[in-house]
């Protein structure tokens, strides 16, 4: 008898076995990655190519360029490929825990997200990279004698600077519009104290 096989009824704990196999079996289904999830994926030239990691969650995606991003300034480094999302399917792009460390620049909306809708064959993955804390300096001419120094970060290409997590979409809601919710108010962010 294996252990996923039971009889219908425990007369110990008084509770259907069924119930208990149907619970575990649903559990173990979600355990295993079918590998059904077949996503369509166009790179640009020179792109690296991704690759799924055993030993993290996430996809890592490469700078498909050579970037400076100047101290306090953004810029939208291309990632170099495309895709097609199934149907009900968001991404959300984050920084890597060793983006800020590596080359002091943050995502500047925090956490990008790319519906099913962008897809087409020229909409090419962004990452938004602000840099907060430069790494590196070039010499800016500012006329024919004289230079300055600007203060920024090199991202070169290849560079693995941001990763990737794919999620079932919001099911998007019906709004009633009411004169009064009827529920007593919080009054304001921090409400719930410090303590």
């Amino acid at each position: 008898m294996n252990r996923f096989e039971f009889d219908d009824y425990d007369y110990i704990s008084k509770f259907k076995k069924k119930f208990f196999k149907e619970q575990l079996d649903q559990h173990k289904n979600n355990l295993e990655w079918s590998g059904n999830m077949d996503i369509k994926i166009k790179y640009f030239e020179g792109a690296k190519e991704l690759e799924i990691n055993p030993k993290g969650n996430m996809i890592d995606v490469y700078s498909n360029e050579n970037i400076f991003i100047p101290q306090f300034e953004m810029e939208l480094v291309r990632l170099g490929f495309a895709m097609e999302l199934p149907k009900g399917k968001i991404a959300k792009l984050h920084p890597r825990s060793s983006t800020f460390k590596t080359w002091g620049c943050m995502l500047a909306n925090s956490v990008g997200i790319i519906d099913e809708t962008y897809c087409g064959d020229n909409d090419e993955w962004l990452a938004p990279l602000v840099c907060i804390n430069p790494k590196d300096e070039v010499s800016v001419p500012v006329d024919e004698f004289y230079s300055k120094k600007q203060y920024g970060t090199f991202i070169r290409k290849g560079d693995k600077i941001c990763q990737f997590e794919i999620t079932d979409a919001m099911e998007m809601p019906t709004f009633i519009k009411v004169d009064t919710l009827g529920n007593k108010d919080r009054q304001g962010i921090g409400s719930t104290g410090t303590k």
